[in-house]
């Protein structure tokens, strides 16, 4: 079954561009485009996409409001949001992963890194564009008031290994690969880890990993 995406951008220009990118692939269907936050808002609410790429700044509502209304902590059904945009700055994307994103990527990162970052969504998974994770994650740490608290339940040194590769944004096909281990066991360690850390995405799991420092910046 194709992947079902909604495409939010102000400007025409680039939304066609995506569309198009998105729209020449096999498995992926875009079923509606917005061109202002409110827009996004309610196509995302209608449909129910199983991805909505949204840009961080439009008008309406920016990209952040759309994703705390689609998949913040406060809603039920969360919706899979991977953000883009033209601007490397870290209150942006601290905003997104803060406000439940799954995907963040710049503008720049090229056809191939965007349809990863869909199918990533779509699975479950979250990427965000390999320059910029491990210096904002760390960023977002340092600004976490309190350090996270600590799971009930032990981590296994297995799924410590495998905390670590999800908060440097590895998929679970590289972790896979990395710890020579099947895609099922790396699915069923990250489900776990959501379990202990009480965290809803792998986002959140990265968040976490860098909140207690178990994972460090290089």
């Amino acid at each position: 079954m194709s992947i079902r995406v909604v495409v939010a951008d102000d400007q025409d220009l680039v939304r066609t561009g995506l569309v198009m990118i998105l729209g020449a692939q096999p498995d992926l269907e875009v079923v509606g485009e917005a061109a202002d936050g409110l827009e996004a808002l309610d196509l995302a609410t209608r449909l129910r996409p199983d991805v909505l790429l949204v840009d961080i700044r439009m008008p309406g509502l920016d990209g952040v409001e759309v994703t705390r209304r689609l998949a913040g902590p406060d809603v039920t059904d969360p919706m899979a949001v991977v953000v883009i945009t033209t601007f490397d700055l870290d209150e942006y994307v601290l905003g997104a992963l803060r406000a439940g994103a799954r995907g963040f990527l710049l503008k720049d990162a090229g056809p191939e890194l965007l349809v990863q970052a869909i199918h990533a969504a779509a699975n479950g998974d979250a990427l965000i564009a390999p320059n910029v994770t491990r210096r904002l994650l760390a960023t977002f740490a340092d600004q976490v008031p309190v350090v996270p608290s600590q799971p009930i339940d032990p981590l296994t040194e297995r799924e410590e290994e495998v905390l670590e590769l999800v908060a440097q944004g590895r998929t679970n096909a590289e972790i896979a690969t990395e710890l020579f281990v099947g895609l099922s066991t790396v699915k069923t360690h990250v489900a776990s880890l959501m379990t202990k850390l009480g965290a809803r995405n792998r986002v959140e799991i990265a968040m976490w990993a860098y909140g207690t420092r178990r994972v460090r910046a290089d």
